[in-house]
């Protein structure tokens, strides 16, 4: 009994005493038997009935080794080393000792809450799949693998942070996917030298190949049907543990104008939706800062009624145009940052609130004029039809209200045309950011801002590296 106890103080001690490590001895005529675990790891009930009732139950009538051979043919048993002990008891396992057995049998009987899938609120669609990723990685994996049935698929599993010790896991499907690109990544990952991972977004700024840009350069999405169709076109999966948002690598612009619900409907309206959401895109950056370079310094090419209009509802404001647009933008700013963060019963107080104050108080008071408003609105709304790329079009409508207030259609073109010629020289993963456009790869412009008919796709794309793609 001295050993098994001295073991358990040993690892008690290892664990600074933590209310959720819990032991059991169990003595015999025949011998002792430790079982150590966190009690918050496993499933209990199960821990009674399928371990500590059987070992109970023995009572030394039949020979140890025959045991522990009838124990180790369960799924789920291994014998383990001394140093993976605590490794073991971190992942959820019973770890099992005895002083009439030299080595430490781990038994897998794991059980913590996880999220059921359910249809991802950053993702709906009309017709389609409903299901999304949860924040439990074996869950994940069983929903690409139910939708990629093949022996191909290929899940690989790497281990990051020094303390949360996070699995990371590389999935893709062998003969598809391009080994410079997995091997790429694989090594990227095993470098990250962090002490903790809580999600998918400390991965991705590691495998960025410019982590500073302001633009996207790693895919990710929620859904495992959009997963699944990419890593057929050979693209490699990132599942990270305890994130619900999966990693894809090569990453490209026009992945950002696709949306799933493009594939489970009539594919003309697909192509005249994704137009749509170009043009969104182009109104949400540059609308705001066109605007003000009208007012202030090409208002003689404006339809004069239109000029009245400007005129008369911006006299008496007691700000700038310049100071108008950037103080209507921070309010919208302001009031979506509340939106996010406040409990949902007083999201619709909240939008009322703000939409009496910034509509028509604002207004009437004489703060802010109508035509202001307006254009803010319809950019900030046109910024949803990308909402993936929220966070960067917002800081570029900033950026182009400055030029736009500061050097007029001149500065708007000149930082349109940067912009463009910055996206033209990213290249990340042997990919071009732009294709299929700049390069023009003409086999995927089928499914570029025009999209075809799913039958027309005869060809792996060519605008990233694959094993049956293009080399680069």
């Amino acid at each position: 009994m001295q050993k098994v106890q001295k073991q358990i103080e040993k690892l008690k001690k290892s664990f600074h005493s933590t209310n959720d490590f819990s032991s059991r001895i169990f003595v015999s005529q025949k011998g002792i038997v430790g079982f150590v675990f966190l009690k918050s790891m496993i499933d209990a009930q199960l821990f009674s009935q399928a371990v500590y009732l059987p070992i109970q139950k023995w009572q030394g009538q039949i020979d140890i080794s025959s045991l522990i051979n009838k124990i180790l043919k369960n799924n789920g048993v291994e014998e383990v080393a001394e140093s993976e002990i605590e490794n073991n008891i971190l992942d959820g396992k019973v770890i099992i000792f005895s002083d009439f057995f030299e080595g430490y049998i781990s038994v897998d009987i794991t059980k913590y809450p996880t999220r059921t899938p359910s249809e991802p609120p950053t993702s709906p669609v009309i017709q389609g799949p409903r299901e999304g990723f949860v924040e439990d990685f074996k869950t994940n994996m069983t929903l690409l693998r139910r939708r990629l049935h093949t022996k191909d698929l290929v899940f690989s599993t790497l281990i990051v942070g020094e303390m949360s010790q996070t699995k990371v896991i590389l999935s893709y499907i062998e003969g598809v996917a391009d080994k410079r690109v997995i091997k790429e990544i694989e090594t990227k990952i095993k470098n990250i030298k962090i002490d903790g991972i809580v999600d998918s977004y400390y991965i991705l700024s590691y495998l960025q190949k410019r982590p500073n840009s302001l633009f996207k350069q790693i895919g990710n999405s929620e859904k495992p049907d959009v997963v699944a169709s990419k890593m057929l076109e050979g693209k490699v999966a990132i599942i990270v543990d305890n994130s619900p948002i999966v990693l894809t690598v090569p990453f490209i612009l026009m992945e950002e104008l696709q949306s799933s619900n493009d594939y489970y409907t009539n594919h003309h309206y697909a192509s005249l939706v994704r137009f749509i959401r170009m043009c969104g895109l182009l109104i949400a950056i540059v609308a705001p800062g066109f605007y003000l370079a009208l007012q202030l310094f090409h208002y003689n090419i404006l339809p004069l009624n239109f000029l009245i209009t400007i005129a008369d509802t911006t006299q008496g404001l007691p700000f700038t145009p310049f100071l108008e647009i950037l103080f209507i933008f921070l309010l919208f700013q302001i009031l979506y940052e509340v939106s996010l963060r406040l409990p949902s019963y007083l999201g619709l107080a909240t939008s009322i609130v703000g939409a009496l104050i910034l509509g028509d108080t604002g207004v009437k008071a004489g703060l802010i004029s109508p035509p202001g408003v307006i254009i803010t609105a319809l950019s900030k709304i046109a910024l949803y039809t990308v909402p993936e790329q929220q966070s960067q079009i917002t800081v570029l409508q900033v950026l182009f209200i400055i030029l736009g207030g500061s050097l007029g259609i001149l500065g708007i073109v000149s930082g349109f045309v940067y912009v463009v010629n910055y996206l033209n020289s990213l290249d990340d993963y042997h990919t071009p950011y732009m294709a299929p456009y700049a390069p023009r790869i003409k086999e995927d412009l089928q499914d570029g801002l025009l999209k075809r008919a799913i039958g027309a796709n005869k060809n792996m794309p060519r605008s990233f590296p694959n094993s049956k793609g293009r080399e680069r």
